[in-house]
């Protein structure tokens, strides 16, 4: 396994970010956050939401994959980008609103993707 989710702290308004196993529950690893945002706790309630979201998609029988999940917040942007090979794995990211460029997180969280392996 290559969970190495440093460079995601390089995006503009990084404030934390984890990487989730969705089906256990299970936190891989993480970066930021500190004391004033718990990244395990919104691991946690992430997961929830990638759950919540693949059972949608199984009950509207939709042949598709979700890129990633963007929650807006008055002052964040929380992103979800479960993996491509493994779905239930997903990569989460918070970020400051005021100072992060959404599209370019969103590339950015793909390209950290693209180096880990489960």
């Amino acid at each position: 396994m290559a969970l190495d989710i440093n460079a995601l702290a390089d995006i503009n308004g990084f404030i934390g970010a984890c990487i989730e196993d969705s089906e256990p529950g299970l936190l891989l690893g993480s970066i930021g956050g500190g004391d004033a945002f718990a990244l395990a706790a919104a691991a946690a309630g992430n997961t929830e939401v990638v759950r919540a979201k693949l059972a949608a998609m199984a009950t509207l029988n939709l042949d598709d994959s979700i890129e990633d999940i963007l929650i807006t917040l008055g002052k964040q942007f929380h992103l979800i980008r479960p993996m491509e090979a493994t779905p239930t794995v997903f990569l989460y990211v918070a970020l400051d609103k005021k100072a992060a460029n959404l599209g370019m997180a969103r590339i950015q969280v793909k390209n950290v993707e693209k180096t880990l392996t489960i």
